[in-house]
């Protein structure tokens, strides 16, 4: 998302010819959208992706089951 935003950036710099932006080539000023494609693939290709979407839903499940505990009255942190 980071190189998508720098890219939309540069883009609108570039065609609207602000600062020394409008000087640089149109490869430098697209770099960034391959490098967002890059890292998507990346992403995808290691499993990055998924795993921090399981990440989410586990704790989106923990989360539920601690206020489910909660309104049950049950203890959730065990007292010695």
């Amino acid at each position: 998302m980071f190189f998508l935003g720098v890219g939309i950036v540069l883009l609108l710099l570039w065609y609207g010819e602000v600062g020394p932006v409008a000087a640089w080539p149109w490869y430098a000023v697209l770099s960034p959208f391959a490098l967002a494609v890059l890292w998507w693939w990346w992403a995808d290709a290691t499993g990055y992706t998924k795993r921090k979407v399981v990440e989410r839903e586990n704790a989106k499940r923990q989360a539920r089951i601690d206020k489910s505990r909660e309104a049950m009255g049950v203890n959730i942190k065990k007292r010695r």
